[in-house]
């Protein structure tokens, strides 16, 4: 149903996979929109992210509280690997705020229009986005980490 309803938004319904979808993020909030007013899908749960080889796959994990269920999980994969960037759907679900600033501070995902996307665990400066399976993990000194900080006034 879902996909006669948006063809060219649901790009795929995995087989084995009963409850999960693969959207072109093009259509993401519309699809988001049409599951939360029209069958019910009132709470994100959960929005994470996978690093994978081809892309980065950016993850919803959606419940209905009125007919409660087991869980629809919707995916966007997001091909270019260096400026990965969908819409956000914190007009939405309002929950998706401080998951999708989660995902933008260890992932470096971009959610265009969320009303204050800055990094909720490390500060703004610090090198990468330490979840990135490209990221260099490596022991960083004071001195190092002193100069990614903000200025004192600031913190």
């Amino acid at each position: 149903m879902l996909r006669e309803r948006f063809p060219e938004g649901v790009l795929e319904h995995p087989e084995g996979i009963d409850f999960t979808l693969i959207l072109d993020r093009g259509h993401l909030v519309e699809v988001a929109r049409f599951l939360r007013d029209e069958r019910g899908y009132d709470l994100l749960s959960n929005l994470t992210a996978v690093d994978r080889p081809e892309c980065f796959e950016v993850v919803y994990h959606l419940y209905s509280t009125a007919d409660p269920g087991p869980p629809l999980a919707l995916k966007v994969r997001l091909e270019d690997k260096a400026d990965p960037r969908l819409p956000s759907v914190t007009g939405v679900w309002e929950g998706a705020n401080f998951q999708e600033r989660e995902v933008y501070d260890l992932f470096g995902v971009v959610f265009e229009g969320h009303p204050k996307l800055e990094r909720i665990l490390l500060w703004e400066g610090f090198p990468g986005h330490p979840l990135r399976k490209d990221f260099v993990n490596r022991t960083y000194s004071f001195e190092e980490m002193r100069l990614t900080l903000p200025p004192e006034e600031q913190r």
